[in-house]
């Protein structure tokens, strides 16, 4: 029997966007719904695009049902922690309440599978600096606390309905499309890699480090950093799960070791052969020393496998990325 089609909410998007190309390449219908505040056009590519939110509820319903969705894959949301920070209720707005409003139209059209973009954040600061999926979730900020809330939504939903999910909550992702096409480019990006890479390309003038005193090998925070390849397949890997009838799963997504800040910084340089100032500051609050997936779940539950556990391989694609975007803006 012929599958239904793939909804990707925040298709335009960093992560989703290399979803959906994946999905597209294993020869999935897949339509993209994203209202552009923080996607681009270029990197939907030749997938069908609807330009909209996830909270208008008509349009999410015209939707479901004129493309016959099967499964939502939903990515679209608000992700920088600071300003999560700053501006809390708009992130329960985004976040939150609008994901209850697609719930509420996936089960109104009888929408079987959801595959949910979760987070490291709804951990908080593990005691021990590893987080296991049955691990305490104690958010430290609202981006954290808006997506676990969603993770919640979702449960609920699942014990009173047909529908079934998984929730796959990132650590640190990085890099873009090995092929070049796709990566990156949110304006005033937070994440290390990317920002490193700005640096080495001349379009940041330096690089903070916070916090050089941790209880680490070299001092500075150390995170589990996974290429975006590689947790754009799991959705893929969680999907063919969820179709085999596999039961609601939450799941992390690393590769279950880390590096330093300065590691990563090292790497940057070296896959540049550039040098960028480095400007050591504070700690910043709620920073944990360590954050590592245990992430043995994935592999043993959706037989996910990754291909690009290696930091030089990140940084190479990242860097690459980067340079594209100098001859090619986006936006």
């Amino acid at each position: 029997m012929a599958q239904g089609s793939i909804l990707v909410t925040g298709g335009a998007g960093y992560i989703g966007s290399h979803v959906a190309l994946q999905l597209r390449e294993q020869g999935e219908r897949v339509v993209i719904l994203d209202d552009l505040s923080r996607g681009f056009r270029q990197a939907v590519r030749d997938t069908p695009l609807i330009v909209g939110n996830v909270g208008d509820a008509a349009t999410v319903r015209e939707l479901l049902a004129r493309h016959g969705v099967e499964t939502v894959m939903h990515f679209a949301a608000y992700t920088i922690v600071p300003e999560s920070v700053r501006e809390p209720l708009k992130y329960f707005g985004n976040n939150t309440c609008a994901t209850r409003t697609l719930l509420e139209c996936c089960r109104e059209a009888g929408v079987r599978h959801v595959v949910f973009s979760s987070t490291a954040a709804v951990y908080g600061t593990p005691a021990n600096g590893v987080a296991a999926e049955d691990s305490p979730t104690a958010p430290i900020n609202p981006y954290g606390t808006s997506k676990l809330m969603s993770e919640w939504m979702l449960a609920a939903l699942a014990q009173a309905s047909a529908l079934r999910y998984a929730a796959l909550r990132y650590f640190n992702v990085a890099g873009s499309d090995t092929q070049g096409r796709i990566g990156q480019a949110t304006p005033n990006a937070t994440l290390l890699i990317k920002v490193a890479c700005e640096a080495a390309v001349g379009k940041r003038p330096y690089v903070s480090v916070f916090g050089t005193d941790y209880p680490t090998p070299d001092g500075t925070g150390v995170r589990d950093y996974i290429h975006v390849e590689d947790l754009a397949r799991a959705h893929l890997d969680a999907l063919a799960y969820l179709r085999r009838g596999g039961a609601s799963t939450v799941l992390n997504v690393g590769y279950g070791h880390g590096y330093s800040v300065r590691e990563v910084l090292d790497s940057v340089r070296r896959i540049s052969g550039r040098s960028f100032e480095v400007r050591e500051e504070p700690r910043r609050p709620g920073d944990p020393a360590s954050l590592i997936a245990q992430a043995d779940r994935i592999r043993r539950e959706l037989n996910w496998h990754p291909r690009l556990d290696d930091l030089d391989t990140i940084v190479r694609t990242a860097y690459q990325w980067e340079q594209r975007l100098l001859r090619e803006p986006w936006g």
